[in-house]
């Protein structure tokens, strides 16, 4: 056994609370309706209201829905603007369950995770309405409900801030060494090292394994099959 294949086998041998992201660990929600053109039609619906002056042209650019919505909050934190654009990326990201791709090895390792006794959270930026419209098609519900813990009206409360992942243990009851976080985004690592849980990053390509080094990940794995055997031992 290799010392990398034996401190993932510790670190997930301790978890007794596992605290998953959404979007990336669960599944790709955007695979069959694109994020960049979520953005986009933000943007365009923005600018319809003749409110193109909100954004900078970088902004405007951005392929990810979600930095369309903080820039907004940014400047209009808590207004009725934020609100309603918040309610279309929710309407969106409904949309784009009916084609998203479960993980490769997700719904068997909740499945098997649940059957050892480890408790599961979802902590992502995505509503969290979202997430339960996901998991009913996939008959996961009873793995996390109720630990759904996401987007809130509260923007500036998204990953990295730690806040999903405080409600999440707070209550689950966990204490932060006794939790993991499987995420795929340097906001999750950040937001897990901030909470103090211990992060296994899921780098399913080079970009992402690229993004979750530089912000100072560790351990992180290319396909939830290998977490999947070593829990099954």
């Amino acid at each position: 056994m290799t010392e990398e294949t034996e401190s993932l086998r510790e670190l997930i041998e301790r978890a007794r609370f596992v605290l998953f992201d959404f979007d990336g660990p669960i599944c790709g929600l955007f695979a069959g309706h694109k994020a960049e053109r979520v953005a986009s039609d933000l943007v365009q619906w923005l600018e319809g209201r003749g409110l193109r002056g909100l954004l900078t042209e970088k902004e405007r650019e951005s392929l990810d829905p979600h930095k369309v919505l903080r820039a907004v909050d940014r400047r209009h934190s808590g207004s009725d603007l934020v609100a309603e654009l918040e309610e279309r990326l929710t309407q969106e990201e409904l949309r784009a369950t009916g084609s998203a791709m479960p993980t490769p090895y997700a719904d068997p390792l909740v499945r098997t995770w649940t059957a050892v006794g480890a408790r599961l959270a979802i902590a992502t930026n995505n509503s969290p309405r979202v997430v339960r419209t996901y998991l009913a098609t996939r008959g996961l519900t009873p793995c996390f409900a109720p630990h759904i813990y996401g987007r809130t009206q509260d923007l500036h409360l998204l990953k990295p801030n730690p806040h999903c992942l405080h409600r999440a243990l707070n209550a689950l009851g966990a204490a932060p060494s006794a939790a993991l976080m499987i995420g795929d985004t340097p906001s999750d690592f950040l937001a897990a090292r901030e909470a103090g849980v211990p992060f296994l990053g899921y780098a399913r390509n080079e970009r992402k394994e690229k993004a979750l080094r530089e912000a100072g990940a560790g351990m992180m794995v290319g396909s939830l099959e290998l977490v999947l055997q070593t829990l099954r031992g």
